[in-house]
């Protein structure tokens, strides 16, 4: 195994301890940790990071139910993580499990609307997974699922002052590490929330990376709902993450981009 994947599955092993030391009062009832009950699914796709650094790294909040919840991937849907991803492996239960909310690893059979458009845009812009992982990968800021009691999720920017404090503590030196792993030319914040992150941890740990923001592809969004992967690519190409022309242009260093062959 290569170094820096070590590092990496190092880097995820001890957030999954530091949050899950964690606590958080009411409204929320149930949390749960993919990092710990899908941990084979989650260390596999850490594998799949290019060791040699990437160019970009996009970043989500924190799991979605039927996404990186079920599968231990980031915006995880089921049929493209197995498909296209190429990952399949027993996923265990957690401890407290909500009635409606259950985990059923990649025999659910619900789909996560925001993980089949990202990784759809992917999958459609670069055909396959290793052409779209030798220079980008996809992480989550936070991994925690949060629920209430009537199962309503609850997104980590709705905690409590001092859980919120705790949690981007952990949060944000994991991503600190993820940083200085995979040297990032840019990073791409998927939501405001994401973006706000990168933004305070890339300047706080002295990276160069140009920060963007992208919109989240949330159906709860109406702006979502209106060709969401033409909008997100214009946002990719207007902040020069992606070339404007067919194919993709790597950066290189000197900030010049060269054409990919």
């Amino acid at each position: 195994m290569h170094t820096i994947h070590q590092q990496l599955i190092d880097a995820a092993a001890r957030l999954s301890d530091e949050v899950a030391a964690l606590t958080f009062g009411k409204p929320v009832t149930h949390v749960y940790n993919p990092l710990q009950y899908a941990w084979q699914a989650h260390r596999r796709y850490l594998l799949r990071a290019n060791p040699r650094g990437v160019d970009v790294l996009l970043m989500g909040m924190n799991p979605g139910p039927w996404g990186m919840a079920q599968t231990g991937v980031p915006f995880g849907e089921i049929a493209v993580v197995r498909d296209w991803i190429g990952i399949d492996e027993p996923v265990e239960s957690p401890a407290d499990v909500h009635p409606k909310r259950p985990i059923e690893g990649f025999q659910c059979q619900r789909s996560e609307v925001s993980g089949r458009r990202l990784w759809g845009l992917f999958r459609q812009r670069f055909g396959t997974a290793d052409k779209f992982f030798a220079r980008h990968f996809v992480a989550n800021y936070c991994p925690l699922v949060f629920m209430e009691e009537s199962a309503r999720n609850r997104t980590p920017d709705k905690l409590g002052i001092d859980e919120r404090a705790a949690l981007s503590e952990a949060c944000d030196r994991h991503l600190e590490s993820v940083l200085s792993l995979l040297r990032p030319k840019h990073v791409v914040g998927v939501g405001r929330y994401a973006e706000q992150a990168l933004l305070r941890v890339a300047r706080g740990a002295g990276s160069d990376a140009k920060v963007t923001r992208i919109l989240h592809p949330s159906p709860a969004s109406p702006a979502a709902n209106r060709d969401w992967s033409g909008t997100v690519t214009g946002q990719l190409e207007e902040a020069g993450v992606w070339g404007r022309r067919s194919g993709e242009w790597r950066v290189a260093s000197g900030g010049k981009k060269k054409r990919e062959s």
